[in-house]
């Protein structure tokens, strides 16, 4: 995935978005197959110098309804249980975080570890799991690709999310049977 510079017209398409002026954009980090502006980059600190520790914010209605659902349905209850049981999905989703957190600061640090969504220790926020996991794309951060998936199979795929998104029974096989030894 490549961020692309926001325009003025991705920057009015997220102020509508969000039904409020978009703050410390940096860039557009994901765009959905139909072309909409859907995830942020943005800056550590915001131009007020708030510190802002969100890098990726998820933006397009589409897909904050839908992590919005299934956090009402405690998606991430279970999620934050295989934390604990499994050793090689919690090293995947410590990886994610220590990459979200070097991005981060390799722009500004915040002299934090603090990265978003609960990582490296819990699942809290999937919002930010999946805007970081539609930024980057499958493979970094195994919650918000696994939900990101979820989204696809609830009828976002090809739309919102790209056509060619990994299946969510392929997340479900890998956490139930081990992981094929690709990461």
């Amino acid at each position: 995935m490549t961020d692309t510079p926001p325009s003025d017209a991705d920057l009015e398409i997220v102020a509508r978005q969000l039904g409020r002026s978009p703050r410390g954009v940096l860039a557009i980090a994901y765009r959905t197959p139909d072309g909409q502006p859907a995830v942020v980059k943005t800056a550590p600190r915001l131009p007020d110098g708030t510190p802002f520790p969100t890098l990726y914010y998820l933006t397009d209605p589409r897909l904050t309804a839908e992590a919005s659902r299934q956090e009402a349905e405690g998606l991430m209850r279970g999620m934050t249980e295989r934390i604990a049981t499994d050793p090689a999905l919690a090293a995947a989703y410590r990886r994610a975080h220590e990459s979200y957190l070097a991005e981060r600061d390799a722009i500004e640090s915040l002299d934090t570890d603090f990265s978003g969504g609960g990582m490296p220790e819990r699942v809290k926020c999937l919002h930010v799991l999946i805007a970081h996991a539609l930024a980057k794309g499958p493979g970094l951060n195994p919650f918000g690709d696994e939900a990101v998936a979820l989204a696809a199979q609830g009828g976002l795929r090809g739309t919102a999310i790209p056509a060619d998104w990994p299946k969510y029974e392929q997340y479900q096989a890998d956490s139930t049977g081990g992981s094929d030894g690709d990461e």
